[in-house]
């Protein structure tokens, strides 16, 4: 696709609208120029939207605070556990959290600066899933994330692997080097107790001390799913990594965890829990201390397979499933003559003929479809402040987590996926069509469906689609035509 295959303006307006941004009502603001329109909101992500939104102090503060509430706890209500009592305040949190995200997406007016934050906290995915994360998978989104998705890749990817909540996530906290003073007090310890067992016992029953050591998920996930990638391998044509480097990497990670004494914003770092002696990735030699797991992110972030990964990913989110290979070359040279700075490379993909093909390859998410369901019909902020735990008929943001995407809770490391076909099974598309429909119901005597594809899809509304919604029987059957049909399910 040549630069003279641009599609017309209007037609491009659709495009950024649907598969840069997250949906608008109407297009008239963008269609003088829809490139600019997308260039002039490079930079930051928004500020949060919402109230009972914690910082990561102030989360890390409150997790400290309910452990010793519930080490207090002697007695929780009738028929509850002191650990539910605590969950029960966790919940809180998350339902902020969530509602908060939702809210802000909902109704920024940079939905491309928005997407890209969407991107990046699957990319660097912190999971509710896991127990650990409790309290701060909101604050890492807004303090890791948020202010870093148009810098430096270095300076997101190291946000992101020194946050509390990764540290936590990725079981980090619970890594000891062999050799680090904890470990070598409880090796101490461990022989006085077999020496001298408490009474009435002997040295066989004594019960032993936790046994600390290294823990490499952290290393692992920051090597295969933040920069190298997981098929970056020593015969590739960017280099790669192996097993010993994972060992060695986690081995300078050790010491990076958030304690009971609270927590460092600048530098969560505990001496007495770092391996001793100097450590050698991907064939450099870095020295003990907290300084060198910044200097093996400086070299992950600028090294050629990173690149590749990186602008893989972003032209798979934003252009195919199997993204075109001359476009994945033009971004990750951008990204490399321009020192690893994500705003050059966002500027590549928005300059690219690629990514303005008038065919949709992309599937949108559940959490993409309800939010630009949302974004399209006009509907207000106020739609998300039960989005949690109310009924579909109700409340249609609460759909997201009934078509298969727990906010903020994907279920591995590796993110939610990004690939269509991992959306479109049968039972997760009639899911689709029944929360379409139960929205329709709700909404669509109220909204005229037919107004709304011709203002919101402009010329990528297909005839088929357009015939369908005019003979529809009444308002909301046309509003689930509408919902369902394929120009709005992909961008």
């Amino acid at each position: 696709m040549a630069i003279t295959d641009f599609p017309d303006s209007a037609t491009r307006a659709a495009i950024a609208a649907h598969r840069f941004g997250l949906a608008e009502p109407s297009l008239a603001a963008l269609q003088n120029d829809p490139q600019g329109w997308l260039l002039a909101q490079i930079g930051p992500a928004d500020a949060p939207r919402g109230d009972g939104l914690l910082s990561t102090h102030e989360a890390v503060d409150y997790i400290a605070a309910e452990r010793e509430r519930r080490e207090r706890a002697k007695n929780p209500p009738p028929g509850m556990t002191a650990e539910q009592v605590l969950a029960g305040r966790y919940r809180e949190i998350a339902v902020s959290d969530a509602r908060s995200r939702l809210m802000t997406a909902a109704t920024t007016t940079r939905p491309f600066a928005e997407r890209l934050q969407l991107f990046w906290c699957n990319h660097f995915t912190v999971s509710l899933a896991k127990g650990s994360t409790r309290g701060l998978v909101g604050a890492f989104e807004r303090d890791a994330i948020r202010p870093h998705i148009a810098g430096s890749f270095e300076t997101l990817l190291v946000a992101s692997t020194t946050h509390p909540a990764m540290l936590r996530y990725l079981d980090n906290v619970q890594s000891a080097g062999a050799n680090s003073r904890v470990a070598q007090r409880q090796t101490k310890r461990g022989a006085g107790i077999a020496a001298s067992p408490a009474s009435g016992a002997t040295a066989a029953k004594a019960d032993p001390p936790r046994v600390l050591g290294i823990n490499e998920n952290l290393a692992r996930e920051v090597l295969e799913l933040h920069t190298l990638g997981a098929e970056s391998g020593r015969n590739g044509p960017d280099g790669g990594y192996g097993q010993i480097d994972v060992t060695a990497f986690a081995n300078v990670l050790t010491g990076w965890r958030v304690g009971a004494q609270g927590y460092d914003l600048a530098q969560p770092f505990d001496a007495n829990w770092h391996e001793p002696g100097a450590k050698t990735v991907l064939g450099r030699r870095y020295a003990e201390g907290p300084d060198a797991l910044r200097q093996v992110l400086h070299d992950l972030a600028h090294h050629p397979a990173t690149a590749r990964f990186i602008a893989t990913k972003l032209a798979r989110h934003f252009v195919a499933d199997t993204p075109p290979p001359a476009l994945v070359d033009r971004l990750m040279l951008a990204y490399l003559r321009n020192d690893a700075q994500l705003a050059a490379v966002y500027r590549e993909l928005v300059k690219s003929p690629e990514a303005w093909s008038p065919q949709p390859a992309k599937l949108k998410t559940p959490e993409e479809f309800v939010i630009s369901s949302v974004r399209m019909l006009g509907l207000s902020d106020r739609v998300f402040e039960r989005a949690v735990g109310s009924d579909i008929a109700t409340n249609p943001a609460n759909g997201i987590g009934s078509l298969g995407q727990r906010i903020q809770a994907a279920p591995s490391p590796a993110g939610w996926s990004d690939r269509a076909e991992d959306w479109l099974g049968p039972d997760a598309v009639w899911k689709r069509v029944e929360w379409s429909t139960r929205v329709a119901d709700r909404l669509g005597r109220n909204i005229d469906a037919r107004a709304v594809a011709a203002q919101s899809l402009g010329p990528l509304l297909g005839a088929d689609t357009q015939r369908q919604i005019e003979r529809a029987a009444d308002g909301p059957q046309a509003l689930a035509l509408l919902l369902m049909a394929p120009e709005f399910q992909r961008r």
